[in-house]
């Protein structure tokens, strides 16, 4: 061997190690960012997984929340059905007394006719056994106070009622007004809206037939306002019209509100 082969051999030895070293490299290298990135798309899996059952705790809660709020509003809309219930019931019992038969003996009917016609500005309906007595003839403009003029007439209501068959029965005295709102200071102070003066009216009528020798414990009182108009209010002659008192006759077994009378004392 020439010496300058000889000279070559260590640098081709040195080449072909090196060679060697850089091809064993790139495998590990290539190794080391797998495991890297497994080890990182680990760490992500966990994460979501958490996050996974976070979201799921948190759904259940919100059902939990969404049940409970569901039962709240189903009992909310019970009572208020209930509610409705008792309204309508109280309704359809004050109609049915309404528009009841009318519970007077002949007789009594036919003395309230007569008296119908012995004041013009007192109605009366066989039919329903209904009074209706004008507020002109009844009241001034605002006012509680009867007028002189009206105690005759009462006297001879109470007095019809306390006859015969109509002893048993008992009345209703219902107040109406018109629509138009108390605006004056003095009748304000005392009746400060259309509900007061309404049922202030129907318990004036009552006291007076309670002085006429009508017993107490046989009548009751309300008012209406403007509420219940018999026409639509739209000029002074049909507002005049609504204003009124209204007495219905009850028979012995009519409960009104709730007032049962044969439970009732006398």
């Amino acid at each position: 061997m020439s010496v300058c082969a000889r000279r070559l051999v260590p640098v081709f030895l040195v080449l072909l190690a090196s060679s060697q070293t850089a091809c064993n490299l790139v495998p590990r290298q290539s190794l080391r960012q797998s495991q890297l990135r497994a080890f990182q798309l680990h760490r992500s899996g966990q994460t979501l997984a958490s996050e996974r059952d976070h979201a799921h705790l948190r759904a259940q809660e919100l059902a939990q929340r969404n049940s409970e709020l569901e039962s709240s509003l189903a009992t909310a809309n019970q009572r208020l059905n209930n509610l409705n219930a008792e309204r309508s019931a109280l309704q359809q019992r004050m109609v049915s007394l309404i528009n009841q038969s009318n519970p007077l003996p002949e007789s009594a009917s036919e003395k309230f006719r007569e008296l119908a016609k012995k004041y013009p500005q007192f109605q009366f309906d066989p039919t329903t056994g209904v009074s209706k007595f004008s507020d002109d003839i009844l009241f001034d403009t605002g006012s509680d106070e009867l007028k002189s003029g009206a105690t005759p007439l009462l006297t001879e209501f109470a007095k019809i009622m306390n006859d015969g068959e109509a002893q048993g029965l008992n009345i209703l005295v219902v107040g109406h007004t018109d629509d138009v709102r108390i605006a004056r200071g003095p009748t304000r102070a005392k009746h400060p809206t259309n509900w007061h003066l309404s049922t202030n009216r129907a318990n004036a009528v009552v006291l007076a037939l309670g002085k006429a020798g009508l017993k107490e414990n046989r009548m009751g009182v309300a008012g209406y306002s403007m509420y219940q108009p018999l026409v639509s209010n739209k000029d002074d002659q049909t507002r005049r019209q609504n204003r009124r008192v209204e007495i219905y006759v009850l028979a012995p077994d009519a409960v009104v509100a709730g007032w049962d009378p044969a439970t009732s004392r006398n």
